[in-house]
C-alpha cells in the first residue's frame, strides 16, 4: 500500500490546483481526497506539488529485437522507457526479420510482458517483409496481440495494398500507422531540403515527399471512412493537410517526435553536421518546428511518440552521410519537451502536453485487447498505471548512464528542467527517482 501526499493530480482530461493525496491498494486506486490518512504499515511518498498524471503511453519505439539486440532489446528498452515516465511502449516491427507472422508477434508480446519496466507491446507489419507486395497475417497478428499495422521505415508502398489493409484493419479493430514518404523524392536523401542542403551540399528531404504521403492516407480514409494514424510529421505542410482532413470529419490522427519539437536543422548545421542529429524526417527549418506547436496547441496533433531510435556508437559516430538514421531518447524525451514549453511556451496549457502523452495516443490504441487497464485516465477505483513528474528538477542528460543500451544522443550534455520521477505499473514502481520515501501511519 503507497500513499502519494500533496500531489497536483492532472486525470488525463485537466490538472488540478489543489494537492489532493492518492491511496494505491493492491494495484488500484483506492482513494483521492485532501490530507488521507496514511495507514498503518503503508509507504507514504510526500510529493510536495508534484504533477501525477496517467503513465505515459509511446505509439512509437524502436527495440531491435528480434535481431538487431546489440543495438537495443526488449528488456533494456522496457526499463529505458520507465525511466523516462512510460508505463506503455508499441515496438516497431522494422527488426531481422520483420515481425509479419503471429508468431514473430508473440515473441515480443512475451518478452515485452516479463520486461521489468514499461510493458512493451507489439505493432505488426501491413506487409509481408515489409516489402509492400503482399499483406501481412494481420488477423492473426491481432489475436496474438497487436496493436497497429505499420511498414515503419518506409510507408506502404503499393497503395493497392494500402487501401486493402485499412478495409481490413477496421474489421480488425486496428489502425494502421503510416510513415508518410514519398520514395521517388527522398532515394539519397540526407537533410531537409532547404537551408541544410544548401550549405552542406547533401541532397535533401523535400517536404512534398511527407506531403504526398499524408495527402495519400487521407484520400484513402475519405473514400474507405477508415481510420488512419501518421507518424513523425515534421512539415507544416503535412500538419496543414491533417487540418484540414479533421475539420472535414475524417478519422485521421497525427503524432510528433520530441526531436522535430526541440530541434530544427539549425542544429544540424550548428553541431558541424554531426552524425547525431541525423533522422528520418529530417530536422526541419524553425518555422516547420514553429507550425508542429502551433498543431499541439490547436489539437491537429493526437500525441508525442518518441520514435526511439537506438544504434551503437559504431553505427552514428561517423562522418553525416555515412551514420544511420535515427534518435535516441527515451530517457529524456519527455524532459526535452517539457523544457523547451517552460522556455517557448509556458504561457499554454501544460495539459495539452499531458495530454498528448496520455489519453491522446490511448485512444489511438485497441484499449479494450491491452493488459493494461484505464490507460490515459486516473480515476479512483482505476488501475494505478500513473507517472509522476517534478516540473523544477534539473538534470543533464548522460546516456552513459542510461538504461537503453544507446549511448549517443543530440541530447547529451543538455541540461533540461523539468523530469518523470516515478513510474507506476498496477500499483508496482517500475522506476524512482524520488530522494524521499518513508513509512507511515
Amino acid at each position: 500500500m503507497i500513499v502519494l501526499k500533496k500531489a497536483r493530480l492532472f486525470d488525463g482530461q485537466s490538472l488540478g490546483d489543489e494537492p489532493v493525496d492518492i491511496l494505491i491498494d493492491q494495484g488500484r486506486i483506492g482513494a483521492i481526497g485532501e490530507r488521507l490518512k496514511v495507514p498503518e504499515g503503508a509507504q507514504r511518498l510526500d510529493l510536495g506539488g508534484k504533477i501525477v498524471a496517467p503513465g505515459f503511453i509511446d505509439l512509437h519505439g524502436h527495440f531491435r529485437d528480434p535481431g538487431q539486440t546489440w543495438r537495443e532489446d526488449i528488456a533494456s528498452g522496457s526499463l529505458a522507457a520507465a525511466a523516462g515516465g512510460y508505463v506503455l511502449a508499441v515496438a516497431m516491427p522494422n527488426t531481422e526479420p520483420p515481425l509479419d507472422t503471429a508468431a514473430l508477434v508473440r515473441y515480443v508480446r512475451e518478452r515485452g510482458a516479463a520486461a521489468r519496466g514499461a510493458l512493451v507491446i507489439p505493432a505488426g507489419c501491413v506487409s509481408k517483409g515489409r516489402r509492400g507486395r503482399e499483406m501481412a497475417e494481420m488477423g492473426s497478428m491481432v489475436q496474438e496481440g497487436a496493436v497497429l499495422f505499420t511498414d515503419d521505415g518506409s510507408p506502404v508502398r503499393s497503395t493497392h495494398l494500402f487501401r486493402q489493409a485499412m478495409l481490413y484493419c477496421q474489421d480488425l479493430g486496428v489502425r494502421i500507422m503510416e510513415h508518410p514518404e514519398e520514395l521517388e523524392l527522398t532515394g539519397k536523401a540526407q537533410v531537409n531540403e532547404g537551408r541544410c542542403s544548401a550549405i552542406s551540399g547533401m541532397t535533401g528531404f523535400p517536404e512534398t515527399a511527407e506531403v504526398l504521403g499524408v495527402t495519400r492516407a487521407v484520400a484513402l480514409a475519405r473514400e474507405l471512412g477508415c481510420p488512419v494514424h501518421l507518424t513523425h510529421l515534421s512539415t507544416a505542410r503535412a500538419l496543414e493537410e491533417v487540418r484540414l482532413a479533421k475539420e472535414e470529419g475524417l478519422a485521421v490522427t497525427c503524432d510528433v517526435t520530441p526531436h522535430h519539437l526541440v530541434m530544427s536543422e539549425e542544429e544540424v548545421l550548428k553541431s558541424g553536421l554531426s552524425g547525431l542529429y541525423k533522422v528520418n524526417p529530417p530536422l526541419r527549418s524553425p518555422a516547420d518546428l514553429a507550425a508542429l506547436w502551433d498543431g499541439l496547441w490547436d489539437g491537429t496533433v493526437d500525441a508525442i511518440a518518441t520514435d526511439h531510435a537506438p544504434y551503437h556508437a559504431d553505427e552514428k559516430d561517423l562522418p553525416f552521410q555515412e551514420a544511420a538514421f535515427g534518435i535516441a531518447a527515451y530517457e529524456c524525451a519527455v524532459a526535452a519537451v517539457l523544457d523547451r514549453w517552460r522556455v517557448n511556451h509556458d504561457h499554454r496549457p501544460l495539459e495539452t502536453l499531458l495530454t498528448a502523452l496520455t489519453s491522446g495516443p490511448a485512444r489511438i490504441l485497441p484499449l479494450e485487447s491491452l493488459p493494461l487497464e484505464g490507460l490515459g485516465r486516473l480515476v479512483q477505483g482505476g488501475q494505478a498505471n500513473l507517472t509522476v513528474l517534478d516540473l523544477n528538477r534539473v538534470g543533464r542528460v548522460d546516456p552513459l548512464q542510461w538504461r537503453s543500451k544507446a549511448r549517443l544522443t543530440p541530447y547529451q550534455g543538455h541540461s533540461l528542467r523539468g523530469w518523470p520521477v516515478l513510474t507506476m505499473i498496477q500499483g508496482r514502481v517500475v522506476f524512482s527517482a524520488l530522494e524521499e520515501a518513508t513509512a507511515g501511519g
